[in-house]
């Protein structure tokens, strides 16, 4: 009860209470854009946030990824066109209620979906609170080392059939984080004798070329698209009603999106996935999911938005960030030296009970807005792809050069822009170059930090010597599990390249019993053509005579 009185106490300020209000806001806003999206949102954002109190930069940042969703769905379901990246699926039974006339039905039961999903994955991280906090302790650098390593696993498999580029910008990420002065002896590495590199790449100089102007580039280079909308008419409370029909498959959905954003590298798109496929399974009607099903809309939407709570677990409990927007985060606690990790829990309670508090009020604040709003938000889907992309690539420079006052700085943002354009066009992944970047780091910082006492790989999992050794368990369930997911991972791509074969091999004999037949029937045909031929040749020609 101490610890919710202070953290109410930490969100009863001015500054806060406007930071939830413009993050909320701001997040269905850009939301409902399509083409923008929270990532190069929170990465034009972010140089900003490093001025501001930890709680009010955080508040704003949180805001923005939990409400984006919320707004990504309007422009998923009138126009077919997904606000942001993980409304994908949205698109599949919104669209459909839509083209039958029930849009107004589709966006108050996605408001409402996306509503409980948040709500129940807040609920679930207050709940595990408690268990994070005995459970941070047993955490030392070794474990975080294995926790790192287990997270760029995940990440790098989670990219199914790009598993080795995956890899391989995962690695490209972990080799900017070398660049500059190394962490332990600050000597020179891979700087050239230049000084421009000897601190380093900056994170966020590498995250705004990424998301931020390869975002603008694609814009600029496409052609704005003319949008028709009509005006919504009657009420948005109906989709509240309407959710309490299907308990079942809400409260599984939004089970499957706490678990899948507890994993580092997983995240929404998974999650959709397997509520849309249980929903399907488990429905009286499944022949309906894909033409306007009310149950496969709340499984999508209940699932995404039950993800940006769970991801925070990850984040706060050991500092390891699953993904490219709770990686920016925690370059914010590091600029006001708020560690994540195990010694939050202990020594800085009451600012995750402010942390958890905020976004329980996010989505009220979020659901209220939209409920009254959304005839006037619609309007945002008309703006220009064009303008937007110069505005992108105006405020990101801004961004960028406001870090440092360098312009060697916008120079390696642009860089990576093109960069993160070239990925985009050719549909690769980007967010394991900045994973690489941020558990690198960790990653580097806690093996050195832990080798100190390993002489020999057994020690790895193991304190103490002689007959006062003690096992470490939480080093060796990390180590089982890095080993199961390789294993489960090579078992897959051993399946993928098993079916791969066999499809390749029906499709080649069944190409050449085709073709044997149609062989045959060439030659009968050509054989019934000939013998028809010979026979009016011998009809028609004098006959011979015998001459002796």
């Amino acid at each position: 009860m101490d610890l919710l009185l202070s953290g109410f106490d930490i969100l009863a300020r001015w500054d806060v209470v406007l930071a939830l209000l413009t993050g909320s806001v701001g997040g269905v806003l850009i939301g409902a854009i399509p083409g923008v999206g929270p990532a190069v949102a929170i990465a034009i954002l972010l140089p900003a946030t490093f001025s501001m109190d930890p709680i009010v930069g955080l508040t704003v940042l949180l805001g923005i990824y939990g409400s984006s969703m919320y707004g990504g769905a309007i422009p998923a379901i009138l126009i077919n066109t997904p606000g942001t990246a993980v409304n994908a699926l949205t698109t599949y039974d919104g669209f459909p209620m839509t083209s039958r006339g029930e849009a107004r039905r589709a966006i108050s039961l996605a408001y409402s979906a996306s509503f409980f999903g948040g709500i129940f994955s807040v609920i679930c991280l207050i709940l595990f609170s408690p268990v994070l906090a005995k459970v941070a302790p047993m955490f030392g650098s070794r474990e975080i080392f294995l926790a790192a390593l287990l997270g760029i696993i995940l990440v790098v498999t989670a990219h199914r059939r790009q598993t080795l580029i995956a890899a391989a910008l995962a690695c490209f990420g972990i080799f900017i984080n070398t660049i500059g002065l190394e962490p332990v002896k600050y000597s020179k590495r891979y700087t050239f004798d230049q000084s421009f590199l000897s601190g380093g790449v900056d994170l966020i100089v590498v995250v705004l070329g990424l998301f931020a102007l390869s975002q603008a580039f694609f814009l600029l280079q496409g052609e704005d698209e003319k949008t028709r909308i009509n005006k919504l008419k009657g009420g948005l409370f109906q989709g509240l009603r309407e959710l309490t029909r299907h308990p079942r498959v809400a409260g599984v959905s939004a089970g499957f999106g706490v678990l899948m954003g507890m994993i580092p590298g997983v995240g929404e798109f998974t999650a959709q996935f397997m509520s849309y496929t249980y929903a399907q399974k488990t429905s009286k009607r499944p022949d309906d999911f894909g033409h306007g099903s009310s149950e496969g809309l709340i499984a999508a939407e209940t699932a995404n938005n039950a993800v940006p709570a769970a991801a925070m677990v990850p984040l706060l409990a050991l500092g390891i960030p699953g993904e490219a927007l709770t990686a920016m985060m925690l370059s914010v606690f590091y600029v006001h030296n708020v560690v994540p990790g195990p010694q939050l829990f202990q020594n800085h309670m009451d600012f995750v009970v402010a942390l958890y508090l905020a976004l329980l009020i996010l989505n009220v604040m979020v659901l209220v807005f939209l409920l009254f709003a959304t005839n006037h938000l619609i309007k945002v889907v008309k703006i220009p792809n064009r303008f937007l992309g110069v505005a992108i690539l105006t405020l990101s420079f801004v961004g960028v050069y406001s870090l440092r006052n360098s312009a060697t700085d916008c120079v390696i943002a642009a860089l990576f822009g093109v960069l993160g354009f070239v990925l985009k066009r050719l549909s690769l992944p980007i967010v394991p170059i900045i994973l690489g970047m941020v558990l690198g780091g960790i990653m580097e910082v806690k093996l050195r930090a832990g080798m100190a006492r390993v002489k020999a790989f057994p020690d790895f999992f193991l304190d103490g010597r002689g007959d006062n050794t003690s096992l470490r368990p939480i080093a060796v369930i990390l180590f089982l599990m890095i080993i199961a997911v390789l294993a489960l991972h090579f078992r897959r791509v051993w399946l993928d390249h098993k079916e791969l074969k066999e499809a390749k091999w029906s499709t080649k004999h069944s190409s050449t019993h085709i073709g044997a037949h149609l062989s045959r029937r060439r030659n009968s045909i050509l054989t019934e053509r000939g013998k028809k031929r010979r026979a009016e040749r011998s009809m028609f020609s004098p006959r011979s005579t015998d001459r002796s």
